[in-house]
C-alpha cells in the first residue's frame, strides 16, 4: 500500500496569530489538544488531520520553516528499515502516542523532515 498523507502541522512562532490567519483566510476551526499551544485543525476533511504548533527542531539546529507532513503506513518498523536502506535517516525512533498510533520522524535524501505513522486508536 502507498503511504497517503495523514496529518500536517503548521509550525508557527506565534500560534495565536497563525490561528487567526487560518480562521480568516481558510475558514479552519481549532481544538486545543495535548501540549500547551497545540491545536488540532478542522479543515472539513475527515481523512487528513492537521495541527498548529510552536515551531520546533527535529534536526538539532534546523528550525522547521515549512509545513510538516506525516504519512500513514502499515508498519512503522518496516518503513524505518526501507528509509535507511534508500539513503534516508531516522530522526526519532518509534514512539507510541496513546490513542493515535506509532510514529517515527525521518529525513529524506533531500533533507526534508517527515513523519510516518501507523494509525491505531487503541494504542
Amino acid at each position: 500500500m502507498g503511504a497517503n498523507l495523514r496529518h500536517f502541522s503548521v509550525n508557527a512562532d506565534d500560534v495565536g496569530r497563525a490561528r487567526r490567519f487560518y480562521e480568516g483566510a481558510l475558514g479552519w476551526t481549532f481544538e486545543a489538544w495535548g501540549p500547551p499551544d497545540f491545536y488540532l485543525v478542522h479543515t472539513g476533511d475527515d481523512h487528513v488531520t492537521g495541527s498548529v504548533q510552536h515551531r520546533r527542531e527535529l534536526v538539532p539546529g534546523e528550525r522547521i520553516v515549512t509545513v510538516e507532513a506525516t504519512f500513514a503506513v502499515d508498519d512503522v518498523d518496516a518503513t524505518a528499515e526501507a528509509i535507511v536502506a534508500h539513503g534516508g535517516r531516522i530522526l526519532m525512533d518509534k514512539t507510541t502516542i496513546a490513542g493515535v498510533g506509532d510514529l517515527i520522524w525521518f529525513q529524506d535524501t533531500e533533507g526534508n523532515a517527515l513523519g510516518a505513522m501507523r494509525c491505531d486508536e487503541g494504542a
